[in-house]
């Protein structure tokens, strides 16, 4: 077989050519898409929009003087251009036994448009066996209504970003433990010394009766707070084993003011809550003892008279 010769003008025209066809096959192209109507072509790819957002958004979070009163906050935040009214909010989380409620005492707690508002609500007993695997799960449930509306109920995640839920179940679970073990409160008598520097406390432990499990606690350590420190000259004890069926036990502490500035006794919060390292069984974390009102009360006087001349 010969092979073929192009002349320069058969080159040119073959090439004009080829030109023309995928100019046209373009423009076919362009004719079809032009002509497709609606419904008729592939779909269209929907990216999320505001409107997906739920109405109000929920988080838990809780004041510092909430610590230690089994009480939480529930952050709702109106994320809509128009007022809301809250008639009631309830978060279910395998932490707890029952749901965590709130409703209020009348009426309803009106949100304003795009901002936020925080309600308290006691927890309910710790569910302790829960797995780690569904601990985290959170859902908020709320009733609400915009002005001139029918109430409307709304199911969505709620958020916990400080770990408020797992901490608060944490400590309940401990405290119930170390309750079976033996009950402790700090004894409302407070014996300060004779230069007012420093003071004692007691914390009177009562082991419960042994049911033949012979359970024991342990108090690791214990730590201070933002108003009081351990005394100079009285370590308090550590690895202090505490067992069902013995005798009435009493640890007396040496405090002093963990601090003097202006603002100690007048801004506190948590500083009559005695912080125990404690370990009972497979849990171990900081069980918090509270001082009775009139502790608490001598307490403030303590540090308000040892910080006198600082």
């Amino acid at each position: 077989m010969s092979a073929t010769t192009y002349t320069g003008s058969m080159r040119g025209e073959l090439t004009m050519r080829a030109s023309a066809s995928v100019v046209t096959f373009f423009s076919t192209v362009a004719l079809l898409a032009g002509c497709t109507g609606p419904g008729t072509g592939a779909p269209a790819v929907e990216t999320p929009s505001a409107t997906s957002q739920k109405p109000i958004t929920v988080e838990v979070n809780q004041s510092r003087d909430q610590y230690g009163k089994q009480a939480i906050q529930i952050q709702l935040t109106n994320t809509t251009d128009a007022s809301l009214t809250v008639s009631s909010a309830r978060l279910k989380s395998p932490l707890f036994e029952q749901d965590i409620v709130w409703r209020p005492s009348e009426g309803g707690l009106v949100l304003p448009p795009k901002q936020p508002k925080s309600v308290p609500t006691a927890l309910p007993a710790p569910a302790c066996d829960t797995p780690k695997d569904t601990s985290t799960d959170l859902t908020a449930k709320i009733d609400y209504a915009e002005a001139g509306k029918d109430p409307v109920p709304q199911t969505s995640d709620a958020s916990d970003p400080f770990g408020v839920l797992p901490r608060n179940a944490g400590e309940l679970c401990l405290a119930a433990q170390a309750a079976d073990v033996a009950s402790m409160v700090l004894d409302p008598k407070l014996e300060v010394a004779a230069d007012g520097g420093t003071a004692v406390v007691r914390l009177l432990i009562t082991p419960a009766a042994d049911g033949g499990s012979h359970r024991t606690l342990t108090i690791q350590g214990i730590d201070g707070t933002p108003l009081l420190a351990e005394a100079d000259n009285q370590p308090w004890p550590r690895d202090v084993k505490i067992r069902q069926g013995t005798a009435l036990m009493e640890l007396a502490l040496g405090i002093r003011p963990a601090r003097c500035d202006p603002h100690a006794v007048a801004e506190d919060k948590v500083g009559t809550l005695l912080p125990l390292r404690v370990k009972v069984g497979d849990r171990e974390g900081l069980l918090k003892i509270a001082a009775s009102v009139d502790l608490r009360g001598r307490i403030y006087d303590f540090v308000t008279a040892a910080c006198g001349d600082g």
